[in-house]
């Protein structure tokens, strides 16, 4: 379901994702965090709640079991059985769904996972980052990456829009939706600037941001 080839994680603080603190909903007790890497993000969720984690690879994974209460190794799909039904009120999948083949069915799987009224918090690359597009469309080059949003290992890729319908389709309900990471242009590059401006005119503001960040429910 997700590409095996990408096996980097990362112990600091720039994998804990931050930024996503904003979507958590008010109440949970039971977590669920899907390609949790080191565990970076726990420290963010309450500690009174239970904690489980799914890392494909066993080097993450074993730094994460010491901040979780439980943490199963592979890919989702390979340990989807090892979790129970109608147990989480929070999933979380930060830059997950991007890597996976199929990412419609790992939303249809998901909501088994969840109780009633859970939550599914997510942050997704948008495709449509000013970076990308200016690739795109001025150098005419779509050459993937050991990063960012044309990251080698990235089999799907997502624009506000196509965010929308894929929830949507999967009986999804957003619940919040909104840009994060964005671009910052300084303005003494005054030519850049303006050109930035311009298609952030022409284009749409949507262009401002490398990720979506979303939480959703179970319509």
């Amino acid at each position: 379901m997700i590409n095996e080839q990408s096996q980097q994680f990362y112990t600091g603080t720039s994998s804990a994702r931050s930024e996503m603190i904003q979507f958590l909903p008010k109440k949970y007790s039971k977590v669920l965090e899907i390609g949790c890497n080191v565990g970076n993000f726990r420290q963010y969720v309450s500690e009174s709640c239970e904690y489980w984690g799914v890392e494909p690879f066993k080097e993450a994974a074993d730094i994460a079991k010491a901040k979780m209460d439980k943490v199963l190794i592979g890919f989702y799909d390979q340990v989807a059985d090892e979790i129970p039904n109608n147990h989480f009120d929070l999933i979380i999948a930060n830059d997950v769904i991007e890597h996976m083949e199929q990412p419609w069915t790992f939303l249809q799987s998901i909501k088994k996972k969840m109780a009633k009224n859970a939550s599914i918090v997510l942050s997704i690359p948008n495709v449509r980052y000013y970076n990308n597009l200016k690739e795109l469309l001025y150098e005419k080059d779509w050459k993937y990456k050991d990063w960012g949003i044309l990251d080698i290992t990235h089999l799907r890729f997502f624009t506000e829009k196509s965010i929308v319908r894929l929830f949507t389709e999967n009986d999804f309900e957003i619940t919040k939706m909104k840009g994060v990471n964005s671009l910052s242009i300084r303005k003494r590059y005054l030519r850049s600037y303006c050109k930035y401006l311009l298609h952030k005119f022409v284009l749409g503001s949507d262009i401002d941001f490398l990720h979506f960040g979303v939480r959703a429910k179970i319509k």
